[in-house]
């Protein structure tokens, strides 16, 4: 007896989840758009693409990544004094419906212009070197650059500038959200050189 309500209550426990789960709102682009167009804007642009180089495009990125880095500035596990400022005054809701609307958006992409360092870029892409005990970029974020869900972002497009800066801080342990440490132990492997051909492939990937 006591084993079959035991059971009943498990079962009515995880109908309630289920319940709950499927309740769950999803994410509101268009409250999304309302949000990029008063505190987004100025920055990245009220479509995600971005003027300044310095600064990401957030057009065409992945929605559970863009939620993740905010959640992260939010919390302080991410440290950037701008963007901390600013996840400080969104909701989860925000976050999510922001979210939502810049992965919809168009990429305006930035180009490889840089010849010289784009068969560099390639061979890390593609191969990695395992000279140097570093794995092949597409193997996270994909052949195209187009990267994974919550964990690898899309790069393809993306400023070389900022990825740039943005590996610099992961060698040096200054950004240190990444999962298990993996980009910090990647790019502590990756010269300057390295990182600036990588950079630039990137940014010619569609």
């Amino acid at each position: 007896m006591m084993r079959i309500l035991a059971l009943a209550a498990l079962l009515v426990a995880s109908f309630t989840v289920n319940a709950s789960e499927e309740a769950a709102p999803k994410a509101d682009p268009t409250k999304g758009k309302a949000v990029a167009e008063t505190i987004c804007v100025a920055c990245h642009g009220a479509d995600g693409n971005s003027m300044a180089s310095a600064i990401p495009h957030l057009a065409g990125q992945g929605e559970a990544y863009i939620y993740k880095q905010l959640t992260e500035f939010k919390a302080g596990t991410r440290a950037n004094p701008i963007m901390m400022g600013m996840a400080a005054a969104l909701t989860d809701e925000d976050m999510k419906n922001v979210a939502a609307w810049f992965n919809q958006q168009e990429l305006k992409p930035a180009v490889a212009t840089n010849e010289a360092l784009i068969a560099r870029g390639k061979h890390l892409w593609r191969a990695g070197d395992a000279a140097k005990g570093i794995p092949a970029c597409a193997g996270c974020h994909g052949p195209s650059g187009k990267g994974l869900p919550a964990q690898f972002p899309r790069l393809s497009g993306q400023f070389p500038e900022y990825t740039e800066v943005q590996l610099k801080a992961f060698r040096i342990g200054e950004r240190a959200n990444d999962p298990a440490s993996m980009m910090r132990t990647i790019a502590e492997k990756l010269s300057d050189a390295d990182i600036k051909a990588v950079s630039e492939y990137a940014a010619g990937l569609r």
